[in-house]
């Protein structure tokens, strides 16, 4: 079950963007705001506010992919760092494994994740390229890695 709502910053002045339209499309990334808001090592967020280029694999033409998240934090010599951030279930961080079942249901299915595996290996290779060029860091996060905020 998808959710997905309105998230009205306590601290607008920490959020980069129109803090009136911020919108979570999971609960996963409600929590990560909750956690961008609060959190005073999170000196300024976004959430789907920077667009990267990418061409997709699938249809071989240029997309737009807005990340979850921006965040700036100051790291530990004092420097500011930019930090931008994918929320994603695990299951959609790797390569589907084995290969095309016979059963066509399933095969469907099969070929519907190696499609989604392809874009979004597209979208995060074109996200740590963004990244260099601004000496930021790129990073996918999972249900596991948020259960730790």
């Amino acid at each position: 079950m998808a959710y997905r709502g309105k998230y009205y910053p306590s601290f607008p002045r920490k959020y980069k963007g129109d803090p009136t339209s911020v919108t979570y499309r999971s609960l996963w990334e409600r929590k990560f705001m909750l956690y961008c808001d609060d959190n005073p090592s999170i000196l300024k967020w976004s959430s789907e506010e920077i667009v990267i280029p990418y061409r997709s694999p699938i249809d071989k033409k240029v997309h737009r992919y807005f990340p979850d998240f921006w965040i700036q934090v100051l790291n530990n010599k004092g420097i500011k760092e930019g930090i931008l951030i994918e929320v994603k279930p695990k299951a959609q961080t790797q390569p589907p494994k084995g290969g095309p079942p016979k059963d066509a249901r399933k095969r469907r299915r099969y070929i519907s994740e190696v499609k989604t595996w392809g874009v979004n290996e597209a979208k995060w290779k074109a996200a740590t390229a963004y990244c260099g060029r601004r000496n930021w860091t790129f990073k996918i996060l999972t249900e596991k890695d948020l259960t730790k905020y």
